[in-house]
């Protein structure tokens, strides 16, 4: 028996164009007592990086496959193929590195390899939606002598930033000054200066802001204005907005916006309703602020973007876009009088409506 253990050494979330340092450790489980019989011989192991798409048959109608690829012999037990077994079609994956060939441990001996590779930048993000869905893993192959290969698969969480695609990586000398005295390699520079540069571009796009207001009317009349001063955020960050009722001549009872996303496949790729397909389009609520409104003048309301969410992208099958989602509901009557008169002659006894009649209304933002 032989264990295979592998350690990411900066976690499972990583940024398209980094570089995946892993550390894979081989041991031989017996204890050093057990018999020199009991060593094990490893005929090789390879470690490979893909990216992993399925689609869902009821909303994705995609092409057949193209029967002109050369065959690799997918049932075959002796070849390397980092997906075998896996749903869906390999999409992306970068040239396999080989960590090691002929190895032998004996009892309670083990050996550690390092593997480095650098995630393909031109790759969609990591995304697990209704109607695809692309899965980054990396996998390491390992084979004993006169024994089938076994695979292990560590899951990846990639992003992308658009506009690192077409980022070059400056000479040494255009990097940033470095100590004499500390040693550092080029994939390490790159990858520092690669995630500086994404942390500034995401900077400058995230803290712009900018007032933009809207107008909320139904076919009664104007309910208010909603408000927000950006429209690009991080994840992690909270979506704020501000409503103002006092300007609006219908009586607005409650109000709700949810935070969504929207799955949206593409038209070419879109499966016909008529034959058994679902809409092409599913959003997902990520977070959801209700309140009742009635006499309130203004108010506000703060969505989280979930750390664990996909931003934004588009692909050639699907794209992903955020929104807010508002529903309102107001009186049928415009002059509708829900409060007391301030000023009264005499004691008087008033009662509110026991029932008002209301519309309701949706408008979304993205």
């Amino acid at each position: 028996m032989i264990e295979v253990v592998a350690e990411l050494s900066r976690g499972p979330v990583f940024l398209a164009g980094e570089a995946l340092e892993c550390v894979v450790t081989v041991t031989n489980p017996l204890p050093p007592t057990a018999t020199s019989a009991s060593s094990e011989a490893l005929a090789w192991a390879s470690a490979q990086i893909h990216c992993q798409f399925h689609a869902s048959e009821s909303r994705v109608a995609l092409p057949p496959p193209d029967s002109s690829q050369p065959d690799v012999q997918p049932d075959s037990q002796t070849v390397f193929l980092p997906h075998r077994g896996e749903r869906g079609q390999c999409i992306l994956s970068t040239p396999p590195k080989i960590l090691f060939c002929d190895l032998r441990l004996d009892p309670g001996e083990s050996k550690s390899y390092s593997y480095s590779e650098v995630l393909p930048i031109e790759g969609p993000p990591s995304f697990r939606g209704q109607s695809v869905k692309y899965v980054y893993k990396l996998t390491i192959g390992c084979q004993r002598v006169n024994s089938p290969i076994t695979l292990l698969r560590v899951p990846l969480r990639v992003l992308v930033l658009t506009g690192l695609q077409d980022v070059r990586f400056p000479q040494d000398e255009a990097v940033a000054p470095s100590s004499p005295f500390l040693e550092e390699d080029e994939g390490g520079k790159k990858d520092s200066w690669l995630a500086e540069l994404a942390g500034e571009r995401l900077m400058a796009a995230t803290s712009c802001r900018s007032l933009h207001l809207y107008n909320i009317s139904d076919g009664q009349g104007k309910v208010g204005t909603f408000s927000i001063f950006k429209s690009v955020y991080r994840l992690g960050e909270d979506v704020v907005g501000t409503l103002n009722l006092g300007e609006g001549t219908v009586a607005c009872l409650q109000f709700s916006v949810s935070l969504q996303t929207e799955e949206r496949v593409q038209p070419e790729y879109q499966r016909r309703r008529g034959t058994g397909g679902v809409p092409s389009v599913s959003h997902v609520t990520h977070a959801r602020h209700q309140e009742s409104c009635l006499h309130t003048t203004r108010t506000s309301f703060s969505l989280p973007i979930p750390l664990s969410s996909t931003p934004g992208f588009c692909t050639a099958i699907v794209s992903l876009k955020w929104r807010l989602h508002f529903e309102f509901v107001t009186s049928r009557e415009p002059g509708l009088v829900l409060l007391p008169p301030v000023e009264q002659p005499e004691p008087t006894t008033w009662t509110g409506p026991e029932q008002v009649p209301v519309d309701t209304f949706r408008l979304f933002a993205s």
